[in-house]
């Protein structure tokens, strides 16, 4: 097999991670609203997880859309990793990031009884903690847009000093912020409960898969470059897939070995 077959079997085999790797994360937004539904209760459920995942979907969908579509993100990527022909952001990206935004909003809702019409336990509120943590990821890229609009010579055009990309790379630190503390709610809330109950198991086996696939694609596609800098370049998709990998790991021990007599999910 010559250079180029290789070439283009590798880039083959890169839609379809990133396409499965996307169908599997896409998957993983379906159990638990359809389990609540059945349920016809959110009880189990955190609503910090589904609060805080609807503005980081949100900034991920931004952050994806920009890098894909827009000049002048593109053009400054470009001058600051010369070697990379693009940045290693891909639609299935996108697809991944909006489908998310949207099942987020429909599962968000479904804790308002008076919309949903399920049973919500009185205690279930927006912590002020993830209220703080939203409020300080809404402030990070305002105070970025300032900083571009003040200090930058020529409006945030120039890619050697303060720019639009770094407002844009902004939203992706937000979003990873949102993926590191989102978990921590459910995890807290399965602790608290010595059970898994009401927390669909198969939200995570979707989960994990989609961030090993996600990580073997932003590798490959690194490797077609030849510019490893593309993996850091892309620091939202990698530390995504390993946050969510970790705490997905988590959640496989709570539910089939500590509190795997508390009774299991609904599946």
């Amino acid at each position: 097999m010559g250079r180029s077959q290789i070439e283009i079997f590798s880039r083959a085999l890169s839609r379809l991670l990133g396409w499965t790797y996307m169908a599997s994360w896409s998957l993983s937004f379906f159990p638990l609203p359809i389990s609540m539904w059945r349920r016809k209760s959110t009880a189990g459920v955190s609503i910090d997880y589904n609060f805080i995942n609807l503005f980081g979907f949100t900034c991920y969908s931004i952050y994806t859309a920009t890098f894909l579509y827009s000049p002048v993100i593109r053009a400054q990527y470009a001058a600051r990793h010369p070697a990379a022909a693009e940045p290693t952001v891909q639609v299935n990206d996108l697809a991944f990031a909006v489908l998310g935004m949207v099942m987020c909003f429909v599962a968000y809702l479904m804790f308002w009884p008076q919309l949903s019409g399920l049973h919500t336990p009185r205690r279930q509120r927006v912590s002020w903690v993830m209220r703080g943590i939203f409020s300080g990821c809404i402030l990070a890229p305002l105070i970025g847009t300032c900083i571009v609009l003040v200090q930058s010579p020529d409006g945030g055009n120039a890619s050697s000093s303060w720019a639009w990309i770094d407002v844009i790379y902004t939203l992706s630190y937000d979003k990873l912020i949102v993926t590191t503390v989102k978990y921590i709610p459910q995890a807290w809330l399965n602790y608290k409960r010595q059970s898994t109950v009401g927390w669909n198991i198969w939200i995570i086996f979707l989960d994990i898969t989609g961030g090993v696939l996600s990580l073997l694609q932003l590798v490959l596609d690194s490797s077609l470059q030849s510019d490893w800098s593309g993996i850091t370049g892309n620091s939202a998709k990698l530390l995504l897939s390993n946050i969510s990998i970790f705490f997905d790991v988590i959640f496989i021990v709570q539910h089939y070995i500590l509190y795997r007599d508390g009774g299991k999910s609904d599946t």
